[in-house]
């Protein structure tokens, strides 16, 4: 998407060779516009597929997999990374630590809402390590439900996260790679 390549120059900052801040973009604001093109290209990466729901994880992936599910007519089901007093208590959860936080939090899925008919589409914002998304992954296996493939906004190539993914035989697009953030300059792969 040469758009997004372009608003990530324009409007993301380099932090360190690994770390690229995205919230002008991803992560506390959101284009809206952006964001339905985005889930647009999902979308028509996986309109044949038979996708009955879309999964994400809170909070950051929300906004593409919304507009993603919406493009395809299915719900949107998100894993919540708090436990609250209304939490199913039989609910999938799997540890994660997380690359961006330097914290290690559980992830829930409630077994109410994927079950072992569904075909699901897991889009996040951004792969680094690939830790969430694999728990993710762990999660959907355990469902029972077909896991049809990983949506990735983007994808940081210089980090393993979406190979592991990848060869674990499942399908992972992605909107943009970045190759490099070495010396402040983002390089796209």
């Amino acid at each position: 998407m040469e758009q997004l390549k372009q608003r990530i120059l324009e409007e993301a900052t380099v932090l360190s060779s690994d770390v690229l801040k995205l919230d002008a973009l991803l992560n506390q604001q959101v284009d809206p516009q952006l964001m339905m093109k985005m889930g647009q290209e999902f979308a028509n990466l996986y309109r044949e597929e038979g996708i009955t729901r879309v999964v994400t994880v809170e909070s950051s992936g929300i906004p593409v997999a919304f507009a993603t599910a919406l493009e395809l007519g299915v719900p949107l089901v998100f894993a919540r990374r708090k436990k609250t007093l209304l939490a199913d208590p039989d609910a999938l959860v799997e540890r994660v630590p997380s690359f961006t936080k330097g914290i290690v939090t559980d992830i829930m899925l409630s077994k109410q809402f994927v079950t072992e008919n569904d075909r699901i589409l897991f889009i996040d914002d951004i792969i680094a390590n690939g830790d969430a998304a694999r728990g993710l992954v762990k999660i959907i296996q355990r469902s029972g439900a077909t896991l049809v493939g990983v949506g990735i906004v983007i994808e940081k190539c210089f980090q393993n996260g979406a190979n592991t993914i990848r060869e674990q035989g499942i399908r992972l697009d992605s909107l943009v790679k970045i190759a490099s953030l070495e010396g402040g300059n983002i390089t796209f792969g």
